[in-house]
């Protein structure tokens, strides 16, 4: 009998230390992962020329690259890349913590190279971006927030570029000109996404008059 109820004993700690372990493994697997570092050798190689040029406002010594992880549309749990300033590297890890504690899904984030920085190329694809030495659209040579690592783009489909008389960028974002919709990454003013940056000091576009950039962040407010 002694033998019997020591082997029922043993079975049940060995299926709930298993049970622990599994739990563990999963609260693991969801919880928020990001860290910042400086620009390595093969990223430099691959933004050289690309998203980075000489004569940009910022050196690549400047910028750090960040790897960190988001929830996905499909509610999952991916990894994404952004190159920040290094001043803006906590800050940003920060409110990334935030929207992964708000579950809040962001289709993808890839560098804009990925795009051969074209602006309009990573927003049609959804894509979630921060830096890239580029001009404000349309100002005849001012750097754009971006340009100095210090902006986000996100989720440009589902918050696009909307101006008074009614363009839209990107185009299929045009559906989510509306704001009164309640589509999934669709930020919101007053929202906690808008309240996560502003927690960093960071403003949202979509508070602008016109146009509103609903998809921008910024240190600045620019």
């Amino acid at each position: 009998m002694k033998v019997v109820l020591a082997l029922v004993l043993t079975a049940f700690l060995s299926a709930d230390s298993t049970h622990t372990v599994a739990d563990a493994r999963a609260a693991e697997a969801t919880a928020f992962h990001g860290h910042a570092a400086p620009i390595d050798a093969a990223t430099r190689e691959r933004m050289s020329g690309v998203s980075w040029h000489r004569g940009c406002p910022v050196g690549l010594g400047e910028l750090r690259l960040l790897t960190l992880t988001h929830w996905g549309f499909d509610g999952e749990v991916h990894r994404g890349r952004l190159v920040v300033n290094r001043d803006a590297a906590a800050a940003m890890l920060g409110a990334m913590r935030a929207l992964f504690r708000l579950h809040y899904p962001i289709r993808q984030m890839r560098l804009v190279d990925a795009y051969g920085a074209d602006d309009h190329r990573s927003m049609d694809a959804d894509n979630t971006s921060a830096f890239n030495c580029r001009f404000v659209a349309g100002s005849g040579g001012v750097w754009s927030e971006h340009a100095y690592g210090r902006a986000l783009d996100l989720n440009p489909l589902e918050n696009p570029y909307v101006t008074e008389s009614g363009y839209v960028s990107p185009p299929a974002g045009a559906p989510y000109a509306d704001r009164s919709r309640r589509a999934k990454g669709l930020i919101h003013r007053d929202g906690p996404v808008v309240d996560a940056f502003a927690a960093i000091g960071w403003e949202w576009g979509g508070n602008w008059p016109w146009p509103r950039d609903y998809q921008h962040f910024s240190a600045t407010g620019n």
